[in-house]
């Protein structure tokens, strides 16, 4: 088997635009064109070198597929009636994982149909169906490194239950828009509570303090995303369409838990089908810390899954980790003490804190980081 060509990333091809680009160099030979419509390229193809390409799931007429692979291209053509795009070359869009929200309500938007499959999937042990999710998530996590390539990116971990209009949910939102406001690209599980306050303050750090203010209120009408995932996310597309031009932040979330949707504040979604996958993804993405607010067994979860690379150095030098609410950490779920002690006489011990209030968090990473 040939090595590894260390260039493939150069030789990307995500997009039409990139297509045409690269064609009037005069040869795709080496490059990877993933999930791109081919059809109205079918000279392109003819007239192309496309010697050692690869093709994922692109359409294209037959007497282009069959030049390509004649020239000893792969080609790994679109799997028909999928909820979903396995061999997708960018994260998704808010935008398109509920699409049909307004005209068909959300069971009928491409995020609750994926989740079906899922369902239908998961444990039918068909090995084509597991190779899909494979490849799917393994295609998410490519966007989303190409996504965060020099990004400072500070993970906020906390749980699903925290209801817009109240207070912790306030605070959540205005730890993201003081993060991104800070340089920092903010990363959550995607989800609700928050996870969805974060990505919301995130959001609208672009715009006067005001906007959140307002935006907090008007969501605050609709709590939950139960009993209606609909009226949920409708209240968060109202948001961003009465104040467009929100700042960019992560949502990492997966159909394993997929009765929680999505939040619609993250301007780039990388959701997986494989939980463990998308834990450790998110986690060791988060290159500039972690700030975790008060969760339950998911946080608690994060905590170590974050420590133990830290206590290990196995990722390189520990990274910050800031825990909200002493109360919650000491009393509730005391997961700071055992932090303390693992953490004692080792690199990371000048890496992690406990704070009181939210509102503090930013200022502790800081001191944790080095830069305070």
């Amino acid at each position: 088997m040939a090595p590894a060509n260390p260039h493939h990333r150069d030789q990307e091809v995500e997009s039409l635009d990139e297509f045409d680009h690269v064609v009037a160099g005069g040869s795709l030979a080496g490059h990877r064109v993933q999930s791109v419509d081919l059809t109205e390229r079918t000279l392109s193809l003819l007239r192309a070198d496309t010697t050692g390409a690869v093709f994922l799931g692109c359409l294209m007429q037959p007497d282009a597929a069959a030049k390509v692979r004649a020239d000893g291209a792969l080609v790994f053509p679109p799997v028909p009636d999928l909820p979903f795009d396995p061999y997708r070359g960018v994260l998704y869009s808010p935008g398109e994982l509920f699409e049909g929200l307004t005209t068909g309500g959300y069971d009928e938007t491409p995020d609750a149909r994926a989740y079906t499959w899922f369902q239908e999937t998961k444990a039918d042990g068909d090995i084509f169906a597991s190779m899909l999710r494979s490849i799917h998530d393994d295609a998410i996590s490519d966007a989303l490194d190409e996504l965060l390539v020099g990004a400072r990116v500070v993970g906020v971990m906390g749980g699903h239950a925290m209801a817009r209009g109240t207070d912790a949910y306030a605070g959540a939102a205005r730890l993201g828009q003081a993060l991104a406001r800070a340089g920092f690209s903010v990363a959550t599980g995607g989800g609700p509570g928050a996870m969805e306050a974060a990505n919301l303050g995130a959001y609208a750090a672009p715009h006067p303090d005001e906007m959140l203010c307002e935006a907090l209120e008007l969501l605050a009408k609709v709590p939950s995303f139960v009993p209606s995932v609909s009226d949920w996310a409708d209240a968060a597309f109202e948001i961003r369409s009465r104040w467009p031009g929100g700042g960019d932040s992560v949502g990492i979330p997966t159909w394993f838990y997929g009765h929680e949707p999505p939040n619609a504040f993250a301007g780039h979604i990388a959701k997986y089908f494989a939980n463990a996958t998308r834990e450790d993804g998110l986690l060791a993405r988060s290159n500039a810390g972690v700030i975790f607010l008060p969760g339950a067994a998911g946080t608690v979860q994060e905590i170590f899954d974050n420590a133990t690379p830290n206590y290990y150095e196995s990722r390189g030098e520990p990274t910050p980790m800031v825990l909200v609410d002493r109360a919650h950490w000491t009393e509730k779920l005391p997961t700071w003490p055992l932090l303390q002690s693992l953490a004692r006489e080792r690199a990371m011990e000048s890496r992690i804190a406990l704070v009181d209030t939210v509102d503090e968090a930013p200022e502790a990473l800081r001191r944790l980081s080095g830069t305070a």
